[in-house]
């Protein structure tokens, strides 16, 4: 059983063949090009899944089925009712891939996606349940319930990112104001950070910065809270007190198995696993009660084209 999974991303599109191990035989990549029109975006795609199941040293009539990991709005009809990234609205996706295969075709969003990877082949795999949250620009999140991705009715749930965290609150990208990501992701340190530095001209962030708070990245204020700078630490504790409440909202509601998380944040390691693990357990209402661990993802950049793949 070989599969094809694709992950689309904002600059490049991965594209590889997956066999029935969740092992990639053969990876391909072509740059994402948002000028052209889609039928000539999804062509490339075709000839880029040709080559790839070259490389892996079979025929495409071999290949079961065709998945694509997406950051939008995936519908089950086979449409992308939403993809910014790409300049996708209402998108036909099954349907003109169809054009070049007769294989079925699976689309997704991209956290689901990643989701699916990791309960089948990465750090949750073997439970029944998990949430998997992704810590980067924004939030994204993927839920599995009995094994399989949840995404609610209409296919629009598991947006963890613009659950509202403080009424009238900062403005999101989405229209709304308070929304988890605006204080819980990369570019929520990264403000956070900029605020800090300004406020503290004596702080370690502006020596990492060389006292340009326009520079400050999310790794600088992580570092700095790391090094034990007051500016810092303020920031990063902040952040993991909004990532430990939201984490607390998951578990009351969902209850699932273990909580994954990835993304660029997640890189921090330990150093954000363990306050996290120790802060959210006093949000939870049962706390005397078996609660969820939670676990940092494992597949990195694998995880788009493995759960692809396995989309069906």
């Amino acid at each position: 059983m070989k599969r094809i999974g694709i992950d689309v991303g904002g600059t490049g599109i991965q594209i590889g063949v997956v066999d029935e191990s969740y092992r990639i035989l053969a990876e391909e990549s072509i740059p994402t090009q948002t000028l052209i029109p889609f039928p000539e975006q999804i062509r490339a795609m075709a000839d880029c899944i040709c080559k790839v199941t070259e490389k892996a040293g079979l025929k495409t009539d071999e290949i079961e089925s065709i998945g694509a990991g997406i950051p939008g709005i995936a519908l089950d009809d086979g449409t992308v009712d939403k993809c910014t990234n790409m300049g996708w609205d209402h998108v036909p996706f099954r349907a003109e891939f169809r054009k070049y295969f007769k294989q079925p075709v699976y689309i997704d969003n991209d956290a689901n996606v990643a989701a699916l990877a990791e309960s089948v082949a990465g750090i949750s795999a073997g439970t029944s349940s998990s949430v998997f949250i992704t810590i980067g620009t924004g939030i994204g999140s993927g839920i599995i319930l009995n094994g399989k991705i949840w995404k609610g009715f209409h296919g629009i749930g598991a947006e963890l990112g613009h659950v509202i965290m403080r009424l009238d609150g900062e403005p999101c990208s989405c229209g709304n104001r308070g929304c988890l990501e605006r204080y819980c992701s990369a570019t929520a340190i990264i403000r956070m950070g900029r605020e800090a530095a300004l406020k503290h001209s004596d702080s370690m962030l502006n020596r990492f910065c060389g006292n340009d708070p326009q520079k400050i990245n999310a790794k600088m204020v992580i570092d700095a809270a790391r090094q034990g700078d007051p500016a810092g630490q303020k920031v990063y504790g902040t952040f993991i007190e909004y990532l430990s409440q939201a984490i607390a909202s998951v578990v009351n509601l969902l209850d699932p198995e273990i909580i994954v998380l990835g993304g660029g944040v997640s890189k921090a390691g330990s150093f954000l696993l363990d306050p996290v693990r120790e802060r959210y357990k006093q949000y939870i209402v049962f706390n005397d009660l078996p609660i969820p661990d939670i676990k940092l993802a494992i597949l990195g950049s694998e995880a788009g084209i493995i759960g692809a793949a396995m989309l069906s």
